[in-house]
């Protein structure tokens, strides 16, 4: 959601192109159709088989590369890197593609996710003599890997990738072959397209899309996919059960127009809204959404409801994400710059304001205020998801349980504390028919954040349940 998602950082986006004479370019634009993954840095690194060459910076994907000169970046292969620090701080030496370089090769890795044991392995690799040179919990599967042998290739990295415990997309780039490794819970998105002869990997299908690549297939779970010029080839690292896709992917943090694990964004998101018809339907007068990522599921209410679907709520397009400003203060203030009230429309009618999620509560309360304000008689506050009660482990910057208002209070004290005259959320059966198709291995949501059943911990044990 673009409001109430402040509380809630997404995880990054990545990269990767095989085989085309425009790598950088058409890097460039796979990572600005996954901008909304992450708003803090871009990179690029390039390889024409002999050397890595990168440019990356601190910034919006358009200002890290409108000095860039793309024709000095030749090279047919390519990976790159859009980010929000869930782990590391907010530095230049934490901008991805990392890029290492030895006496014999160098490797670029781009990482979407969360290693979850990495200070554990941080301070065994110093321990052995590691000088780890940035803060991201990126740059220790890269020593792992060398650690496991003098060679980068799969058998390196398929050791080091089991020595890692959370949720992870991994693009690898040397100068001989790309590597794309998925968790062996599948929670983070990576797929497969193909544009030509050349072969792509990135986290979303919109990138696909923006490139007039195809869609291939996914990256499943636990495997290790090898692309060079002889072609492509997977290997399995880990044994892998049922995929557990990160709900939020699905109800805020994807675009609509991807596919993640073989769904659509948006039709999931409107087949949320109509359970959440079902579930909890309204006396009103009409259906809003709160722009972006709750526009779907207001459509889906309405359609189930029989209530007309209005624009009650607009959104300005030049102010960025209310959740990546730097204090609270200023996300407060982002929100009024970002939405306001079609006065026309909301005055004197009974409203049902569909969101995806509340967080700390803040937002949600500024977004009703300004709703009454602008003479609504009744804001009736739906949610498109079961309430956020947990931390997340796995790449999501989520807030400690002590800020989630869904920890800490009933639904009738939210409504008092966000001046609703009713809250309701979507039920955990609910949104999982919304966005499991059918019963295979291949599908499966992870709901950790709403439910406390995490897919894995930090020691790699599987469906733990933590109550911190």
């Amino acid at each position: 959601m673009l409001a109430e998602m402040k509380g809630i950082h997404e995880e990054c986006g990545v990269f990767g192109i095989w085989g085309h004479e425009k790598a950088a370019e058409l890097t460039y634009y796979g990572l600005h159709s996954m901008q909304h993954r992450g708003q803090e840095g871009a990179g690029v690194v390039v390889s024409d088989g002999k050397k890595l060459k990168t440019h990356k910076g601190l910034g919006l994907v358009n200002d890290v590369f409108k000095q860039a000169d793309f024709s000095k970046f030749f090279g047919d292969k390519a990976v790159g890197h859009v980010r929000y620090s869930t782990h590391g701080a907010k530095t230049h030496e934490n901008v991805q593609p990392l890029v290492f370089r030895s006496q014999t090769e160098g490797m670029a890795l781009a990482h979407n996710g969360n290693i979850m044991n990495a200070e554990n392995l941080r301070g065994e690799l110093e321990d052995q003599g590691s000088i780890l040179q940035t803060s991201s919990d990126t740059e220790v599967l890269a020593h792992l890997i060398k650690r496991g042998g003098i060679d980068i290739n799969e058998t390196s990295i398929a050791a080091a990738l089991n020595r890692v415990n959370g949720a992870y997309a991994f693009v690898i780039l040397t100068e001989e072959k790309m590597y794309a490794a998925l968790d062996p819970s599948g929670i983070r998105p990576l797929s497969i397209g193909r544009l030509g002869n050349a072969y792509v990997v990135a986290s979303e299908t919109c990138a696909f899309d923006q490139i007039g690549a195809t869609f291939e297939r996914e990256v499943l779970p636990g495997e290790l996919v090898t692309i060079s010029d002889e072609g492509i080839a997977s290997t399995r690292f880990a044994m892998r059960g049922q995929r557990k896709m990160c709900a939020m992917e699905y109800v805020y943090l994807s675009r609509p127009d991807s596919d993640l694990n073989e769904v659509n964004v948006h039709a999931s998101r409107k087949r949320m809204g109509k359970e959440l018809a079902k579930e909890a339907p309204a006396d009103a007068d009409m259906v809003i959404g709160v722009p972006d990522s709750s526009i779907s599921s207001a459509i889906g209410y309405a359609e189930t409801s029989g209530l007309p679907y209005e624009m009650g709520i607009i959104k300005n397009r030049y102010v960025g994400r209310t959740f990546i400003q730097p204090s609270q203060e200023l996300r407060e203030q982002g929100v009024k710059l970002k939405l306001a009230p079609v006065r026309g429309i909301v005055a004197g009618k009974r409203i049902v304001m569909i969101d995806d999620s509340i967080v700390r509560g803040t937002t949600s309360k500024r977004i009703v205020h300004m709703l009454k304000k602008a003479g609504a008689a009744e804001v009736h506050v739906r949610i498109a998801s079961p309430s956020i009660q947990h931390p997340c482990y796995y790449g999501i910057d989520m807030s400690t349980r002590d800020e989630l208002i869904a920890a800490n209070h009933s639904v009738d004290e939210i409504s008092a504390m966000i001046g609703a005259d009713s809250v309701a959320y979507l039920s955990e059966t609910g949104l999982e028919k919304a966005i499991v198709r059918d019963k295979t291995i291949h599908q499966g949501v992870c709901m950790a954040c709403m439910n406390g059943k995490y897919p894995v911990t930090e020691g790699g044990e599987q469906e733990a349940v933590y109550r911190s």
